[in-house]
């Protein structure tokens, strides 16, 4: 039977086959799950920086409660109901979680900027947690804002969460980035030991009747290929090219997404809407289609194929870049009307 194992930060692996942040994994029953239908690993759900400062507000709003109290400045946090566990209570889920599988649990931790919520990827790291995950989840409205003042702040919260832990650390990325392989180097040369590309930006909506400003989660789905292409496209570009290892996130439904991430140069391909809309034992299948897809293809290991259609392994390296794109357009034939 070919081999599925894979490393990813350090850590051994069975597969690449990994369910990423998602709500599935604040259920210690469904981490159990997880597990038994063949996760190789399982990223926690994400603990925000607001979150944690939050609490720290909260704390001191009360015991400063009488001598200058600005109630209406709370409604612009989050309300404390609206967080399903406080900071401690994720320490204690990440503890709990060590204890009941034996799969590696990795932490994810969401922010930007430097500040005294960051000693919490020590107590994450103290908690038992396997690796980290910086998921850096910024939205410039700024017109003033240069594009290196944002990836300095990247670099710097980075680094910053480095000097804290001695766990690897991967840092999700956006692909909002003029130069994404300058973003990327300069966070593999501050530390970083893997990237997960790409972070999904919930884009707002409007509700017409209730003239609201809403935001609606969408999933990924089988007809949408599209969420799959971007981080395919970029993984086989930047494979082979920095020392780091890759993490392919978003538009993984079946064997096959997961075996064109391997192919692009992914060390783990990530996956979560199918989880939450088939149900968790659609790991099963795929981990199974996945054998089957590599013993047709007479592939002994995943090793033997990662990589395989990356942009430095494929005879035509162009269909990364441009030439691709004017490729597309002459080519399109119109539909007979």
């Amino acid at each position: 039977m070919p081999d599925l194992s894979t490393t990813y930060l350090g850590l051994n692996l069975s597969s690449p086959l990994v369910p990423s942040a998602s709500p599935l994994s604040r259920s210690l029953d469904n981490i159990k799950r997880m597990e038994d239908a063949g996760a190789a690993a399982v990223v926690f759900y994400s603990l925000f920086e607001e979150q944690i400062n939050h609490e720290s507000q909260e704390l001191d709003f009360y015991l400063s409660r009488g001598t200058q109290s600005f109630a209406e400045a709370l409604t612009y946090f989050p309300e404390p109901r609206e967080f399903t566990l406080t900071p401690d209570q994720y320490l204690e889920h990440v503890r709990q979680a060590k204890a009941a599988v034996s799969v590696p649990i990795i932490a994810s931790l969401n922010g930007v900027s430097s500040g005294g919520w960051i000693k919490y990827a020590r107590k994450i790291e103290e908690a038992g947690a396997d690796a980290l995950e910086l998921n850096m989840y910024f939205v410039s409205t700024d017109a003033d804002t240069r594009g290196d003042v944002l990836e300095d702040m990247y670099v710097d919260l980075l680094v910053d969460v480095q000097r804290t832990v001695k766990i690897p650390v991967a840092v999700k990325l956006s692909p909002f980035f003029t130069s994404l392989p300058h973003t990327a180097q300069r966070l593999v040369r501050a530390g970083a030991r893997g990237l997960v590309l790409f972070n999904r930006f919930y884009q707002p909506d409007f509700d017409l009747e209730a003239l609201e400003v809403v935001v609606r989660p969408q999933l990924s789905t089988l007809h949408t290929p599209q969420a799959l292409r971007l981080p395919l496209r970029w993984i086989a570009i930047l494979y082979n090219r920095l020392p780091v290892d890759f993490a392919l996130t978003s538009g993984v439904h079946t064997a096959e997404d997961a075996i064109k991430g391997v192919m692009a140069g992914a060390s783990i391909t990530m996956m979560a809407s199918e989880l939450l809309k088939n149900g968790i034992g659609r790991l099963t299948a795929i981990k199974a289609d996945m054998h089957r897809w590599l013993e047709e293809h007479e592939y002994e290991s995943v090793t033997q194929m990662r990589g395989s259609m990356s942009q430095k392994s494929v005879a035509f390296p162009a269909a990364f870049e441009r030439a691709h794109y004017m490729r597309a357009l002459t080519g399109y034939e119109l539909p007979n009307t």
